[in-house]
């Protein structure tokens, strides 16, 4: 192992332990390389990295922090990353929607409430036939981000923020090259919905595979016409 990534593993193990909590101070750089039988070089290397993906805060003139370790601040990294990655790489983030996005809907099949129903049914109805492009995509990402909130799982929600934003582009360009996506759309969304409100975890997952499928079939068909 090298001694940079022995120093990350070191100090998520004090983290993990409960010896160091959300907004605590960590020890001196050189108190703790001592402690950890580190140099303090690699223990700089450490921190640097854990800083980069929103384990640690360093406060110049302060000290090092562990942050607040919520999930949607630790999950900042991952829509950095999504923003950094280049137009040819969505459909990687298409499967990772396929792989996950269905498991949510039954998940929410046995734990969504009455007024997130109708919050998604009223959503649902708001779009009309002849909604334009961007009146689509933004209905289309509440409708999947409602989905997730019945869950109750906020890393589930943070999760699907980050992919999805990897995805926009791709949805807005099937809005104005597909005939019928606004139709297709809606139908597939009632479809969930009744699924939702059957409570039937099965259906809820079928259909939201389904619909996660026909965009990304369309998008590998688009990439290979191009």
């Amino acid at each position: 192992m090298a001694l940079t990534d022995e120093a990350i593993v070191k100090i998520k193990s004090m983290i993990t332990s409960g010896e160091l909590g959300p907004g605590d101070r960590l020890p001196k750089e050189a108190d703790l390389a001592a402690r950890l039988g580190l140099s303090r070089n690699s223990l700089r290397e450490a921190v640097k990295a854990l800083t980069l993906v929103n384990v640690l805060d360093v406060r110049h003139g302060d000290g090092t922090y562990v942050t607040s370790l919520d999930s949607a601040h630790l999950l900042d990294a991952l829509s950095f990353m999504v923003d950094l990655h280049r137009d040819d790489s969505v459909l990687q983030f298409f499967e990772v929607r396929r792989l996950l996005e269905p498991g949510v809907a039954a998940l929410a099949a046995g734990r969504i409430t009455p007024e997130q129903l109708a919050h998604l049914r009223e959503l649902t109805s708001s779009l009309t036939p002849d909604a334009d492009v961007d009146t689509l995509v933004a209905n289309d990402l509440r409708f999947h981000r409602g989905i997730a909130e019945a869950t109750g799982n906020t890393v589930v929600c943070s999760l699907l923020d980050g992919v999805s934003g990897a995805t926009q582009r791709a949805r807005v360009w099937r809005g104005i090259t597909q005939s019928g996506a606004v139709e297709r759309t809606l139908a597939e969304h009632s479809a969930i919905l009744d699924a939702l409100e059957a409570g039937d975890a099965e259906a809820a997952r079928a259909w939201m595979t389904a619909h996660i499928v026909g965009v990304e079939t369309w998008l590998r068909k688009a990439a290979t016409a191009d």
